[in-house]
């Protein structure tokens, strides 16, 4: 079977109209479109990262998921059906997969990007990496201080209104969030229509993997603060 081969104009075209086209009709006109230059190549990129990645990494307890382009009717909000954006994910099994940490590609008509998350962090999780830091724990400092050496990935995640406490840079920004997110964001270029973003993406998780354990540890402690 033919790999990935990158993803075309016509993917990002159709993601800019149910942008703006966000109704059953058009995206019924144009479904021909999204399954063959939006889905099949984002499930193609998805399973040759997740094949060559836990190769790489066999004893790794990840699934692949690839998200789907339809709204939960139940969340709509005024919103239309579709998601103008999709993602794939490689991430632990089970209902509570978004407290755990969880690598991801996402794509939309603006860019893309990819990264290492914990989108809904445990309140007792973040507790553990607050309590690392106060103890200027070698981990968590090797971790930071080795995020602030490199320029391909950026730390977000959501932040408390009112601050835990503000330890010496560069933990202060670790420090006070909700949620924990390493991500790289870039803009559509010729890598998102190369088959090389396939390695791209390879290279990325594994520089992750430290932060992946250290995350995963985190979540294993949960319940001794």
């Amino acid at each position: 079977m033919e790999g990935f081969q990158g993803f075309t104009e016509d993917c990002i075209q159709f993601f800019w109209g149910i942008r703006f086209n966000n109704e059953r009709a058009w995206f019924q006109a144009n479904k021909s479109v999204y399954e063959e230059k939006v889905l099949a190549p984002l499930r193609c990129l998805a399973e040759e990262v997740y094949d060559r990645f836990l190769e790489e990494n066999p004893r790794l307890p990840l699934i692949m998921r690839v998200s789907r382009i339809y709204r939960d009717a139940r969340r709509l909000h005024g919103r239309g059906p579709y998601k103008s954006n999709m993602w794939f994910t490689l991430r632990a099994a089970g209902e509570d997969w978004a407290r755990q940490p969880a690598f991801w590609f996402g794509i939309d008509p603006e860019g893309w990007d990819y990264g290492l998350g914990m989108y809904q962090a445990a309140p007792s999780t973040m507790a553990l990496l607050r309590q690392d830091i106060d103890r200027e724990g070698k981990e968590i400092v090797k971790l930071a201080r080795g995020l602030e050496r490199q320029t391909r990935f950026h730390l977000s995640g959501e932040e408390y209104k009112r601050p835990k406490g503000s330890p010496p840079a560069p933990l202060d920004r670790w420090y006070n969030r909700k949620t924990l997110t390493l991500a790289c964001t870039r803009p559509v270029d010729e890598l998102l229509y190369s088959p090389d973003l396939v390695d791209e993406l390879l290279e990325g998780f594994q520089s992750l993997l430290p932060y992946y354990h250290y995350f995963q540890g985190l979540c294993s402690r949960e319940g001794t603060v």
